[in-house]
């Protein structure tokens, strides 16, 4: 018996170099990289331009998407920039994950124009007390190859924005 456990041992060893070389290699998966904020970017570009097909979208030369939900008064104002703006909002990613709601939280955001994302200090001017807009941020208007949050970088943010009022500081 001993002699078969030594032998069975001896074998397990002479042959262990051989099994190693017939062991698979895993391959590369295709169109991968290490890099996830090119990959983010590529399929936020890939997205955008898809979206831009869509009925209703208008495309910025900035390169920003909207397209209008409901409009306000033709006389409504616009915001300015240094103006206070009330807004709701509710910011998405083009998987329909929700990061942020002002309307479910039931409190809209109150704030100065300057200061906010690029998109939204160049979409809010463009809109009217009263109107509702979908914004189609891409990542160069958002917070580009930087994480924020659960915003993955490069990473085009979805806004449903309705513009309640604003106001001047005198």
């Amino acid at each position: 018996m001993r002699t078969a456990l030594i032998a069975l041992g001896l074998s397990l060893v002479l042959a262990a170099p051989a099994l190693a070389q017939t062991a698979p290699t895993l391959a590369p998966a295709p169109n991968v990289t290490a890099d996830p904020a090119a990959d983010n970017l590529a399929k936020s570009t890939a997205w955008l331009a898809a979206n831009a097909k869509q009925p209703g979208v208008i495309t910025l030369p900035s390169g920003l998407q909207y397209k209008v939900t409901t409009a306000g008064a033709k006389d409504a104002p616009s915001p300015k920039e240094g103006e206070i703006i009330k807004v709701h909002y509710e910011g998405k990613l083009v998987d329909g994950t929700v990061f942020d709601s002002s309307f479910a939280r039931g409190k809209p955001l109150i704030a100065p124009l300057g200061g906010l994302v690029p998109a939204w200090m160049e979409a809010l001017p463009k809109m009217k007390v009263g109107d509702e807009w979908t914004l189609f941020v891409p990542p160069s208007l958002g917070y580009g190859d930087r994480a924020a949050g659960e915003i993955p970088p490069n990473s085009v943010m979805i806004f449903r924005v309705k513009l309640i009022d604003m106001m001047t500081l005198d």
